[in-house]
């Protein structure tokens, strides 16, 4: 039998003089493997007549034993070395200035709601919010959208499950910021049921909306402000007026054209859509349309208590998104929604 003495100096010599821990690896082939020095050893015990195996047994297994001690100290050298390269190579100059703080700043979105509800405030508009999670009363029933109406169908509303998993029965995602005003011009009414002459509604309407739509120009969430003025002698001339002097504040231009193309909503009549074109800059002479706007229907004036024979009033949603888009010079809505943190620093 081999001098096991020789081997086990032989291999901790060898062990010593590997710094890889792959090479450390195949060293240990060498000694320990299927093939190695000490295996064989243990491999020749049944050759060793009987009165020997029991004391070359245990010496050997002493040397397997020493062997793998030295195996395992040489790998936590080894990793303790690269350890501390690491750190050394990443060692911090605690004497330099600190980073300071990052800068954060609103999103663009939020500016552009921010800056409606400003204008609007000015003007004597007060700013409602309501739930996002809407019955179908308030987000079409009580808006004069008949039950055959597109935007019921499950291709436009997300709409909400129950504990069997089929779909709620009338519960949904707001498709629209319309059922804020429903809400509102409610409890309008019950404040005021006492005076023989309820005061004037004009209030605006910003939120989360949600429809099943998504490309460069839509997003399955999006952002509307709907606005609403009802009163005794509110004209669509007024309607007019608001809006044409809301966007050249909100565009800070007296440089740009508004129009009126008739239309058609189920909760105005009568309807229309409202564009704007630039007279300079990129989008020169282009119209785009901004949006949508009317007389309120009688219908909806009944759904909430409201005399439509002695009440009139006009409602118009735009969506803060677009205006954002136009305002920042941006082509994509899906940037708004990315978190890319390029992008929003471009708005801190």
């Amino acid at each position: 039998m081999q001098n096991l003495d020789a081997i086990v100096n032989e291999a901790c010599g060898a062990f010593a003089a590997t710094s890889d821990p792959d090479a450390l690896e195949q060293v240990k082939a060498r000694y320990l493997g299927k093939a190695g020095q000490i295996t064989e050893l243990l491999k020749g015990l049944g050759k060793l007549p009987p009165e020997e195996k029991k004391t070359a047994g245990a010496a050997i297994n002493r040397a397997k034993e020493a062997v793998e001690a030295a195996l395992n100290a040489r790998r936590e050298a080894i990793k303790l070395a690269a350890l501390e390269a690491r750190l050394a190579e990443e060692a911090l100059d605690v004497t330099l200035p600190g980073r300071g703080e990052t800068r954060g700043g609103l999103h663009p979105v939020t500016r552009t709601l921010e800056r409606i509800e400003g204008l609007f405030r000015s003007i004597g508009f007060e700013v409602a919010d309501g739930p996002e999670i809407e019955t179908d009363f308030h987000n079409f029933t009580a808006l004069n959208t008949p039950d055959d109406h597109p935007a019921r169908s499950m291709h436009d509303t997300f709409y909400l499950q129950g504990e069997d998993g089929k779909p709620a029965e009338g519960i949904l995602l707001r498709t629209h910021t319309s059922p804020i005003q429903v809400r509102y011009m409610q409890q309008h009414v019950e404040k005021y049921k006492h005076l023989e002459t309820m005061p004037e509604i004009r209030v605006i309407a910003p939120g989360r909306v949600y429809r099943v739509d998504s490309d460069a120009t839509h997003s399955p969430m999006f952002h509307q402000v709907e606005g609403l003025w009802i009163g005794e002698n509110v004209s669509f001339a007024d309607l007019k007026g608001v809006v044409a002097d809301f966007l050249r504040r909100f565009f800070e231009s007296d440089d740009l054209q508004v129009r009126f193309r008739p239309s058609f909503f189920p909760f105005t009549e009568p309807s229309a859509e409202i564009d704007v074109a630039f007279m300079s800059g990129a989008l020169k002479g282009r119209w785009l349309e901004i949006a949508g706007c009317g007389m309120v229907h009688p219908n909806v004036l009944r759904h909430v208590g409201i005399d439509p024979e002695r009440y009139i009033g006009f409602a118009f949603g735009m969506g803060p998104d677009r205006l954002t888009m136009l305002r920042y010079g941006v082509n994509d809505l899906r940037l708004f929604f990315d978190g890319d943190l390029r992008f929003l620093r471009q708005f801190v």
